[in-house]
């Protein structure tokens, strides 16, 4: 991405540019133990991949193009949740990619972290038919595959992208708006509720909530750095 391009996505989060490198240092690749046994994490990683790949569970085993697993680094401390992969993500097996993707890119940078040190993952690993709204039965289905991948990389703090996320990962029907700028947690692990890409392209009023948002997760993660 161009630097013309990469400003104008951070002018629509109400970021002029983002220069102070103080607040956090990006994740190493310094390598976790592993909880489960005394196997390098590489092999239960790639056996659950291998899994989701090849998931026939549910009905959107005949629609999807191919599964979206996730990305990142299996070790990262942020865990970035979204609800299902799109259009684009079901053609390029990637989450967050195109428009909003770039954007994320974008709102990641503004608080010093990279799409290569945190690990984006979604709820439903295959596209729901014309991005609906996930089934019950289908989140159900699709959950533990989820659960898993967050185990193996044992977050430091959860970020949920978006409201279907959100409620889905805390179990509540509560709107977005009471959702966000709280510290909820999961598994005891915090967790923090921000805007999704998408919508903030789509609204361009929420920009400086979004950005607000940001940077309580960062504050959140940085308490935890010195508990």
């Amino acid at each position: 991405m161009d630097e013309i391009t990469r400003l104008e996505y951070l002018k629509i989060m109400g970021v002029e540019r983002w220069s102070d490198r103080t607040m956090i240092e990006p994740n190493t690749a310094t390598i976790k133990p592993n909880p489960m046994e005394n196997k390098p994490i590489i092999d239960h990683w790639e056996s659950l991949k291998e899994e989701v790949i090849g998931c026939q569970q549910c009905e959107l085993c005949q629609t999807r193009t191919q599964t979206v697993f996730g990305e990142g680094n299996p070790n990262a401390d942020w865990l970035f949740i979204a609800e299902a992969p799109g259009e684009q993500e079901d053609l390029q097996g990637k989450p967050f990619v195109g428009t909003a993707g770039l954007l994320l890119t974008e709102m990641l940078r503004a608080i010093g972290l990279t799409r290569e040190t945190i690990f984006i993952a979604n709820i439903l690993k295959c596209r729901p038919p014309n991005n609906r709204n996930p089934k019950v039965d289908e989140i159900a289905t699709c959950y533990d595959y989820l659960i898993r991948q967050q185990a193996l990389i044992a977050p430091k703090i959860i970020v949920a992208v978006g409201r279907i996320a959100a409620q889905k990962l805390l179990k509540t029907n509560e709107p977005l708006s009471k959702l966000r700028g709280v510290v909820h947690h999961v598994d005891n692990i915090p967790l923090i509720v921000v805007y999704h890409p998408a919508y903030l392209l789509r609204k361009l009023s929420q920009k400086q909530a979004a950005w607000q948002d940001l940077q309580f997760a960062l504050k959140t993660y940085q308490q935890l750095q010195t508990a």
